[in-house]
């Protein structure tokens, strides 16, 4: 039976005036919570967000003020901007062979006096059995396969090792914007139970190393590191300004509140918005927030010298936030820098920065790919007169019997 479209109009209309009704009520609260908020001494909003990591929601935690602006300073005439990003083809059980392949694409884009773009490629096939695990090395009976969520974060630290290859090469007094796409918190170390082995590979023999070698290298080159997040939906600000207007004990915020809302007055007028609404309303086209410290444990527990901070940029079209370690968001100059290159980088894009969606193009992995990469692990085992097999599962999807 085909959809009843008359009966899904009227269901429509019905989900429109809710919503107009919904859009009215968070318009108020929105001014009001603004209003609050701006209230807030910054000495005030520091204290109260030192321990935002006992309450039951996470909270950003306030270096500074807890809301103002600030505008770009003039770029250099003469900059680069650098951007490397990843794609990857899983471990596939159908495949005679085990085997991943992780994609990276980059840019090189020089503006000014010599301007100049150059873009690279460099596909790293994983088959050998050592290739495929991580081990214990106190205990080589432990392993970890490297798939599914965990060859995603192996990817994220391979990125940055090739941006700060890429770096290296760069004239050593060129202005440079060195860009990732998405975050520097390695998110999924925790929320999953990996054994500590596969934190220490991943955290202090991979992403922690690579930052700090990008540190030493910006303490004799003008270079800023910034991950670029396009369209957020966290809430960490929004939850600082709920911890600074709450009058209650911890044991009530524990009984009233969680990550998603408050049950009592005022802290209940900042829920339900998320950073970039209110970041939609109080910075201008061009302005950026004041600096936050992110509170994730993954972040404050491991990270220590690189922990992350972060801003949001209002560049026109979205409001962005944007990513730094420790030693970029203490840094005045470096922080002006990456905030002027990346308005730059937005204005050129259209809205987003340019090196990002360059390096994107150049890393993907299409679906046209994946299907090729199988047909060619085939034909390579049959050449070399290896036997060739499938599942029936995988067999049935290529030959449809209707």
């Amino acid at each position: 039976m085909p959809l009843d479209l008359g009966r899904t109009v009227l269901q429509l209309d019905q989900v429109s005036q809710d919503l107009h009704r919904i859009y009215q009520d968070r318009r108020g609260r929105m001014d009001a919570l603004l209003s609050s908020a701006r209230d807030v001494r910054p000495a005030d909003a520091v204290a109260r967000t030192s321990t935002v990591t006992d309450r039951p929601f996470m909270a950003a935690q306030v270096t500074g003020s807890l809301l103002g602006g600030y505008a770009p300073t003039e770029p250099p005439s003469d900059w680069c901007a650098v951007s490397v990003d990843g794609s990857h083809i899983d471990v596939d059980r159908h495949l005679p062979v085990g085997c991943y392949l992780i994609n990276l694409g980059g840019c090189v884009l020089t503006y000014g006096s010599q301007a100049d773009a150059r873009f690279f490629n460099q596909p790293s096939l994983a088959a050998d059995p050592g290739d495929l695990y991580l081990t214990d090395p106190s205990n080589p009976a432990r392993e970890e396969a490297i798939t599914g969520p965990l060859l995603g974060l192996l990817r994220t630290v391979r990125e940055l090792q090739r941006l700060v290859e890429v770096v290296k090469e760069l004239p050593p007094d060129m202005p440079t914007l060195a860009l990732v796409d998405g975050t520097l918190v390695l998110w999924g170390l925790s929320g999953q139970s990996y054994p500590p082995f596969v934190r220490n590979h991943l955290l202090h023999e991979g992403l922690l190393p690579t930052l700090e070698e990008l540190r030493l290298l910006a303490q004799h080159r003008p270079i800023t590191l910034a991950a670029y997040v396009s369209l957020p939906r966290t809430t960490e600000v929004a939850n600082a300004i709920r911890s600074c207007l709450c009058p209650h004990t911890l044991e009530r915020c524990r009984e009233s509140c969680s990550h998603r809302r408050a049950l009592v007055p005022p802290c209940n007028a900042a829920t339900g918005f998320l950073d970039r609404e209110i970041f939609r309303e109080s910075l201008s086209p061009g302005m950026r927030s004041p600096v936050y410290r992110t509170n994730p444990a993954a972040a404050q527990e491991y990270y220590g010298e690189q922990q992350v901070h972060f801003y949001y940029l209002n560049v026109g079209e979205e409001i962005a936030r944007v990513e730094v370690p420790r030693w970029v968001a203490q840094d005045e100059k470096l922080l002006a820098l990456g905030h002027s290159l990346l308005m730059e980088q937005c204005r050129r894009g259209q809205g987003y920065p340019v090196a990002v969606s360059e390096a994107h193009q150049q890393a993907v992995v299409n679906g046209m790919d994946r299907q090729l990469f199988k047909q060619m692990v085939n034909e390579t085992l049959e050449r070399q007169g290896l036997p060739t097999y499938t599942s029936e599962k995988e067999r049935s999807k290529a030959t449809p019997w209707l």
